[in-house]
């Protein structure tokens, strides 16, 4: 029997497994461009809770609503104030920012949409930077190191997520029960699955639906099935061009530049106080200066008369 060990990127233990809803037209997830493939590590520098949603998150397909009160009622272990923290990590540590953008709609006419740009490879504010302006970011804005994730306990190697669906087939069918050496050899085939935007769940149900009474060698039976019924891959998102883009806080949503809003985040969201405004002129001033106006209003209307 397989080994199934979690890993700090791995899906939450509880999912909701209803369809996800898709948020209104136009809005919703958007998967920005130029990712590092993916892997079982892609969240590993995150604390457990962000990387559990930063997974989830990452497989929802694009257009699905990712605010925090859809994803507390699909993620059960976490409520919305966990989801908006969460939510808030990730914009600091680069991996999402929302946009709100002017597109065009059938008739011609443009309108305003609020999107989330999701990255599983983490960006720079100066990458983010370029992405809002409608450039493609090109080699020279670098995703910001990540840092090493802490050593695993002696004897307890991490087992991917892809191991980790090869496990689930047994635990769903005992017909499709895979030793650990056999998931260490299909381990290749089903990275594949997920690199094609398939959810270790999406694989174990592949493995273990239709299958006959009896299964003699559930390995080849794996095999076959992981390598005739490999999904097409997923087209690369269209270029953004040059679209109007506005960043917004991720956590209040007020506007701004990106220079204004480093991790995605707004001065009052960081918790900075507003910077110290110098009045143009002073009150007594413009005191002084309505005065005078009353005056010459009363003296005109006298003359007038």
């Amino acid at each position: 029997m397989a080994d199934a060990n979690s890993s700090a990127a791995a899906l939450p233990a509880q999912v909701h497994h209803r369809a996800h809803p898709q948020a209104k037209a136009g809005y919703g997830k958007r998967s920005a461009p130029d990712q590092h493939r993916r892997t079982g590590k892609d969240f590993a520098h995150l604390p457990p809770r962000e990387a559990s949603i930063a997974t989830f998150i990452d497989r929802l397909p694009e257009g699905a609503a990712m605010d925090a009160k859809t994803l507390a009622a699909h993620l059960p272990n976490y409520g919305q104030a966990a989801c908006r923290t969460a939510l808030r990590r990730l914009s600091l540590e680069g991996h999402l920012r929302r946009v709100t953008e002017r597109i065009k709609g059938d008739g011609g006419s443009t309108h305003w949409v609020t999107r989330t740009y999701f990255s599983r490879t983490a960006r720079s504010d100066a990458w983010w930077a370029d992405f809002q302006a409608g450039n493609v970011p090109g080699p020279q804005s670098q995703p910001r190191p990540r840092p090493e994730p802490p050593p695993q306990p002696a004897g307890k190697p991490p087992r991917s997520q892809a191991y980790e669906a090869l496990a689930m087939a047994g635990r769903m069918d005992p017909r499709m029960t895979l030793s650990a050496a056999d998931c260490t050899a299909l381990e290749p085939l089903a990275e594949e699955w997920l690199a094609r935007g398939s959810t270790p769940a999406d694989i174990a149900r592949e493995l273990t639906a239709g299958l006959p009474p009896e299964v003699h060698h559930g390995a080849a039976l794996a095999r076959r099935r992981l390598t005739d019924k490999l999904p097409p891959e997923r087209p690369a998102p269209p270029p953004p061009g040059r679209a109007l883009r506005i960043l917004e806080c991720t956590t209040c949503r007020a506007p701004g530049r990106p220079e204004a809003l480093p991790g995605g985040l707004c001065r009052p969201c960081r918790g900075q106080p507003a910077p110290d405004t110098p009045q143009a002129i002073p009150p007594t001033e413009i005191h002084r200066r309505a005065a005078a106006i009353r005056v010459n209003l009363r003296t005109l209307e006298r003359s007038s008369t």
